[in-house]
């Protein structure tokens, strides 16, 4: 289902509760939301008004859910800036040309570990939906 987008800072302010298998239609929420919005390439579930640990991106023309996933190595930092579809403002940002990220998907109704290793483009969208998972504002 199409999601509105949250902008009230208040509320994306706070850190995600851990996400279980039960929340698997937030992640079609975010497919759905994500799909539908211009120039869209990362959506985490507290920007469609979701407390959970949840997150969607783009990456060679799919969209992929990660359930609480968490950055567990990072290499070669750099500064940036990006822009979000929760602020009018964009941001100046670290971050890193190549991140290993842990993190569970939906199989077989429930949640399976999975690890990645995301480099450029793909990294950077990525942590950017990790900050807001941590209730980072950016």
């Amino acid at each position: 289902m199409i999601k509105e987008i949250v902008k009230d800072e208040e509320f994306l302010s706070k850190p995600a509760e851990p996400a279980t298998a039960e929340d698997a239609e937030i992640g079609q929420d975010l497919r759905d939301t994500m799909e539908s919005l211009d120039d869209c390439v990362c959506l985490a579930a507290n920007q469609i008004g979701s407390t959970k640990a949840v997150i969607a991106y783009e990456d060679a023309g799919r969209i992929w859910v990660m359930y609480n996933p968490k950055m567990i190595a990072s290499i070669q930092p750099y500064e940036t800036v990006e822009g979000c579809v929760s602020r009018e403002e964009p941001s100046q940002v670290k971050r890193y040309k190549m991140i290993r990220v842990s993190y569970q998907v939906l199989s077989n109704g429930g949640l399976v570990r999975r690890t990645k290793q995301l480099t450029g483009w793909t990294a950077e969208i990525v942590q950017h939906g990790l900050d807001h998972l941590a209730g980072k504002l950016v």
